[in-house]
């Protein structure tokens, strides 16, 4: 295994997941606000499903998403 080249590939898989879904959320919130489902500044939970079948992983990462 070469150790840069893992390296590289997951950091490039993290900035599209990361470039993705804040574009997606951020999206979603406004669609949210903009129908009435979503008013005020009460924090949204959110959890990040990181699944990888090849190796078995799984890991489920909380968090808040600050409205104000």
């Amino acid at each position: 295994m070469n150790e840069d080249a893992l390296n590289m590939s997951v950091r490039k898989f993290l900035k599209k997941v990361g470039v993705t879904s804040q574009r997606e959320i951020e999206q979603a919130v406004r669609d949210a606000v903009a129908t009435g489902d979503l008013s005020g500044s009460k924090p949204l939970k959110a959890t990040m499903l990181l699944t990888i079948d090849g190796i078995g992983l799984k890991v489920a990462i909380d968090g808040d998403i600050e409205l104000a």
